[in-house]
């Protein structure tokens, strides 16, 4: 399974967990700092992980982060195309309406992609992250775990660099 984020590999020496919520406006604002800065930045030495966490107050978080793994299961690109998109546009009200509309921008059949919100295979990837989550401790999202130490909602880019330099510098 290809997600948002890559999953860990062996040979990276730190690991950051990030737990998103699609319809999440810090997300989004960490998504571009994640895009800009620490993949750049940290892309070789770092192994950057997603997970879902789409809270119960947003009304499509959910059904964005099913979808989201569809389209990574086509090309991680595309998975992380549409979770850029979605965080854009984080007020719409026509959820399905944009969908389909980026499923026609990225020449993808529009009715396997809306029956794709209800494949239970999807929607469990999705609820394993949440339980994951949960276990973890995860309330609130951003939630970013930089070799397991907690940085939750706001953050800045500097507190972060300062965590991944820290840990990229501890002895293995």
């Amino acid at each position: 399974m290809t997600t948002a984020v890559p999953r860990a590999r062996v040979d990276r020496k730190v690991r950051v967990i990030v737990f998103e919520d699609l319809q999440c406006s810090d997300c989004a604002a960490f998504r571009r700092i994640l895009d800009e800065t620490l993949l750049p930045r940290y892309g070789t030495n770092v192994e950057f992980e997603h997970r879902d966490f789409p809270l119960e107050k947003h009304a499509w978080a959910r059904k964005a982060a099913i979808v989201a793994r569809y389209f990574s299961e086509i090309d991680s690109k595309l998975g992380n195309a549409y979770r850029r998109y979605a965080m854009a546009d984080l007020k719409t009200g026509d959820f399905d309406g944009r969908l389909v509309e980026f499923a026609r921008i990225h020449s993808i059949d529009a009715q396997k992609t809306m029956a794709a919100l209800d494949d239970p295979r999807l929607r469990r990837l999705v609820e394993n992250d949440v339980q994951e989550g949960i276990v973890r401790g995860v309330t609130r999202t951003p939630t970013v775990f930089i070799d397991g130490e907690p940085f939750v909602e706001t953050f800045s880019i500097e507190e972060i660099s300062l965590a991944v330099d820290r840990a990229l510098m501890e002895p293995e």
